[in-house]
């Protein structure tokens, strides 16, 4: 079984750190500033949710981004051609365990977004615990708008955040929610000013690891049991649409 020492710096998106409560401090990041989101993080973070999820020793987990932005930034213009279809097996192998590989992780996890999060924005609202900087905006930039069809979980977890038709619009549209809108809509539980963020972060993390390990592990298992269950029966197919549709479009010029 990995030890903390052999995971925490194997990932180039995310930096790891661990208190001697067993509090992990996940810190998405590109080059030590905010999340690009791209093929990196796509391939690293199921392995890095693989490893968390099977190291015991993190009992509470935060998570967090770096600088003003949680991820970004909206895909280029390039990106609405056809892909190579190696290109779309490889999307299609990571997204079917990226979001499964977070749900498998059994201790609760704390989302501190400290600013707009429009790439993958669904990976911290996932989340038992969500804050919110009052400078966060959720959106999901990288799918529709951008010609990718929404298929890889935004398309299951953002109906069973804020309603189906709620969520239809948000995907269709592109919309995007301000920090006190996601709020309203409960796809947060806290907004804060910047500054207190983490403070906040670290005293619910710090109340949470209070609790033995096993009381834990079995709660966040029962309240993510149904987010499971839709990931599991549901993924592989809308992802093989996602990537249907893409390959479907017209090939980029010479």
């Amino acid at each position: 079984m990995k030890q903390f020492e052999d995971y925490r710096s194997a990932y180039k998106t995310l930096k790891m750190e661990r208190d001697e409560q067993g509090i992990l401090l996940l810190t998405a990041h590109t080059e030590g500033g905010p999340l690009r989101w791209g093929a990196l993080p796509h391939e690293e973070w199921p392995h890095a949710f693989h490893d968390i999820a099977m190291d015991r020793a993190n009992r509470v987990v935060i998570l967090t981004g770096t600088g003003d932005e949680f991820s970004g930034p909206r895909p280029p213009a390039a990106t609405r051609y056809a892909r190579p279809v190696a290109d779309m097996d490889r999307i299609v192998f990571d997204g079917r365990h990226l979001l499964a590989n977070l749900l498998e992780i059994q201790a609760p996890v704390i989302a501190a977004i400290n600013g707009p999060a429009i790439r993958h924005s669904e990976i911290p609202l996932l989340s038992d615990i969500v804050l919110a900087s009052e400078t966060c905006e959720i959106e999901d930039a990288g799918h529709f708008d951008s010609g990718l069809v929404p298929g890889d979980g935004v398309n299951l977890i953002y109906p069973l955040l804020m309603g189906f038709n709620r969520a239809r619009y948000f995907l269709f549209t592109s919309q995007r929610l301000s920090a006190q809108e996601a709020l309203n809509l409960g796809l947060v539980n806290e907004v804060l000013p910047k500054d207190r963020l983490m403070d906040r972060a670290w005293e619910l993390a710090r109340q949470l690891a209070r609790h033995n390990d096993m009381h834990l592990r079995n709660t966040r298992q029962i309240l993510t049991l149904e987010l499971r269950r839709k990931i599991q029966e549901h993924l592989g197919y809308t992802l093989a649409l996602e990537a249907m549709a893409n390959l479907g479009r017209e090939k980029p010029p010479a």
